[in-house]
């Protein structure tokens, strides 16, 4: 690893580049939930315990808060046809107004503003209103019903395009459309998961509970930017894609209550971090909602979150330069090494870490 990703006086994403062998990319989910291998870094002495994720209960407290992000993974990856007859394979992003949505697209040919695209066995149509300066397509269909009827029919789970096959369901031994969701997804709108909480199981939630641990709920819905590459090499010149977020009044009222008591706030994943830190920001009481564009890199000054619970991330990702911001990037270069020399495995599938 790069010795420079210790440095947060520099902006350059080159420095936090690693090297990870392929086999440690993980391409399917643990037998079970909650026996991922478990990284605990304590900030301040810099000291590493391994253990497994089962073991989480011993590392929180009686009154402190646990944020989860309840956003559920929306069947976003569809197949569509041209008049033509050539296929057309889609990511549904986001709705941008009622009935438009934003659209990766991807075909042989080039594809025109105003061209009209089938889908679901021809019954729901499509149209191009124009292709967005991100490379994606603003598309209108003609009956949202059944749009998203087709979605909860034929669309298929959006797996990162790190895990190398197709979506597999019960009959293969994985179920993509259980395992690529947390146990507490609800509200859809999300194309990738939150996967610093799909260790999580009903169990380990109930024993948190009865230590006395608050357990709240916000909602972010996850977007493009979670695979999108900084390409700068000055990454404070990459624009962060916008992502929906509600905060409900009581967690709010919960989260307040317990930092004013010295308890510590608990962000499962990188997601809910930014969600606490964007509250903070607006620095409300009230029930927010709307979007975020907050980029966290070193050096931040983080306000709510005490605490990060959070998966092994990409290189040259916003999601590395939010985890060196909150723990320290000599802390992270060094956690990552051990990691990778231990055999932890990475990205959305692996194994997870708790920041102290």
């Amino acid at each position: 690893m790069h010795k420079s990703f210790m440095n947060t006086e520099t902006y350059k994403i080159s420095h936090y580049d690693y090297t990870i062998p392929k086999h440690l990319i993980a391409q399917h989910p643990t037998a079970k939930r909650d026996e991922s291998r478990f990284l605990i870094l304590h900030r301040k002495s810099a000291r590493i315990e391994h253990r497994k994720f089962y073991d989480i209960i011993e590392y929180l407290n009686c009154g402190d808060v646990l944020v989860l992000n309840d956003t559920k993974v929306a069947p976003a990856r569809i197949i569509g046809y041209r008049t033509t007859g050539g296929r057309v394979e889609g990511l549904i992003i986001k709705e941008i107004l009622e009935n438009t949505w934003e659209i990766l697209l991807q075909s042989n040919h080039g594809l025109k503003e105003n061209e009209s695209l089938c889908f679901g066995n021809n019954t729901v149509i499509g149209r191009l209103v124009c292709r967005n300066d991100t490379g994606s397509w603003t598309i209108k269909f003609e009956d949202r019903r059944k749009f998203i009827e087709m979605l909860e029919n034929s669309g298929r789970m959006p797996l990162p395009p790190y895990i190398k096959r197709d979506p597999e369901d019960k009959s293969s031994g994985t179920d993509d459309e259980e395992r690529y969701q947390t146990i507490y997804a609800k509200k859809m709108g999300a194309i990738a998961a939150p996967t610093a909480g799909l260790h999580f199981t009903e169990s380990i939630l109930q024993k948190l509970t009865n230590k006395g641990i608050k357990i709240v709920y916000i909602t972010l819905h996850v977007g493009l930017g979670t695979f999108k590459t900084i390409k700068e090499e000055d990454f404070r010149q990459h624009t962060i894609h916008k992502e929906f977020y509600n905060i409900p009044e009581a967690a709010i009222a919960t989260i307040n209550k317990a930092k004013s008591l010295g308890k510590r706030i608990i962000a499962t994943g990188t997601t809910t971090c930014r969600v606490l830190e964007t509250l903070a920001r607006n620095n409300t009481t009230k029930k927010i909602s709307g979007w975020t564009d907050l980029f966290i890199y070193p050096p931040y000054k983080f306000k709510l979150t005490d605490s990060l619970i959070t998966n092994f991330h990409l290189q040259r990702s916003t999601l590395i330069l939010l985890v060196s911001a909150f723990a320290g990037g000599e802390n992270i270069a060094s956690s990552y090494e051990e990691a990778i020399s231990l055999g932890y495995r990475f990205y959305s599938y692996g194994d997870c870490m708790l920041i102290l």
